[in-house]
């Protein structure tokens, strides 16, 4: 055989993906990670999919929920989360998403061998027909300020929240340095040892992701701070 051919089968998306379910190692990385945009279209049930998107598809979304059936656009969008979280990259993690959403960011977690959970409300059906085609766990819970989470039968390695509406979004009680503590507080002790908190924010009606005096927060708990993306590995 020769080593172009042997080198193709074993960058092969599906042999990688089965090695990771045998071994609980992720063993993509960066570099061959152009691959997956379309491994992962092709895992998704393409008739399943279009009977979702024929129920909830409208003709210009927006900005509103039916946006997330733009499946390349999501897929690829989660892609980069994955990267910049070194998910594609490592040993097997269990990973909690706080407003899931559709699922694409777990499902993409999942079919790279982690463990996904999702957790948020159970207003829009699109959601919930997306997460049980996709195949992803979810717990229904509204997130509320000085509320703890429910309980879980694990910690995990990895939680996440991505545009961040729960913190009262664009309204008059969005959380200050008060709320953040008791809320990242509650989230640590969901933790694994070594474990990593990454939030990522939508903008604000006066243009900023959040107020500076929870920016300053942030700081002092040693987040680190990317524009909308804040890191939070506790010690």
């Amino acid at each position: 055989m020769q080593l172009s051919h042997k080198l193709k089968k074993l960058l092969n998306p599906e042999v990688l993906r089965s090695a990771r379910q045998h071994i609980g190692v992720v063993i993509l990385t960066k570099r061959f990670v152009f691959a997956l945009d379309k491994a992962i279209f092709q895992a998704i049930d393409r008739e399943k999919f279009q009977a979702i998107y024929d129920r909830h598809a409208i003709e210009d979304p927006g900005d509103t929920w039916p946006k997330y059936l733009d499946l390349r656009r999501w897929i690829r969008t989660n892609l980069q989360r994955i990267r910049a979280l070194d998910l594609d990259w490592g040993r097997r993690k269990r990973v909690l998403d706080i407003g899931s959403g559709a699922g694409y960011f777990l499902f993409i977690c999942k079919w790279l061998g982690h463990e996904p959970l999702g957790l948020d409300i159970d207003e829009l059906p699109m959601y919930g027909e997306m997460t049980q085609m996709l195949g992803i766990p979810r717990v229904i819970w509204r997130v509320k300020a000085f509320e703890p989470l429910p309980h879980f039968e694990h910690r995990f390695d990895l939680i996440t929240a991505f545009m961040i509406c729960f913190h009262g979004h664009k309204s008059q009680a969005l959380w200050g340095p008060k709320e953040w503590e008791f809320f990242l507080d509650d989230l640590e002790t969901r933790l694994k040892p070594g474990g990593r908190i990454a939030l990522g924010f939508n903008r604000e009606n006066d243009g900023a992701f959040y107020p500076e005096a929870v920016r300053q927060y942030f700081l002092q708990r040693d987040g680190e701070i990317d524009e909308q993306r804040v890191t939070f590995t506790p010690r």
